[in-house]
């Protein structure tokens, strides 16, 4: 697959995905002959679970540190796990924090339910 391809498909620019190559993100693409990058599903793969971290948060410096341990081979799986313990409980921290702001913006929104009601309640009252 191209990286046109694989752009559109991931929604991540081509400069994007050269970047993330370029800084060991994902590992370095086969190329075609004439040296185009040809990414295969494996890469797709690891694209995914990059992009993944990503979203959630994860620093690229974190991401990084990873991938180095990860080609490392097995004798880093005890590292990599730790690795992920620490970042789940980052995300914990801010799904706690998401979790209180939507309690609050509830809380909130019902306050100004309730005072639309009263004032509707009023204006009825008002055109008798």
């Amino acid at each position: 697959m191209t990286i046109a391809e694989v752009s559109k498909k991931v929604n991540l620019s081509a400069d994007t995905l050269r970047y993330y190559e370029r800084i060991g993100l994902i590992p370095e693409v086969n190329r075609t002959e004439s040296g185009i990058r040809d990414y295969t599903e494996k890469d797709l793969g690891n694209l995914e679970f990059v992009i993944c971290f990503r979203n959630a948060g994860i620093s690229i410096e974190t991401l990084i540190e990873y991938m180095k341990l990860y080609k490392k081979g097995d004798s880093t799986i005890e590292a990599r796990k730790q690795l992920l313990i620490s970042q789940r409980e980052v995300i914990q921290k801010r799904l706690d924090e998401i979790q209180k702001t939507f309690e609050t913006l509830n809380f909130k929104i019902d306050n100004y339910e309730k005072i639309l009601i009263k004032r509707e309640k009023e204006l009825l009252k008002k055109n008798k």
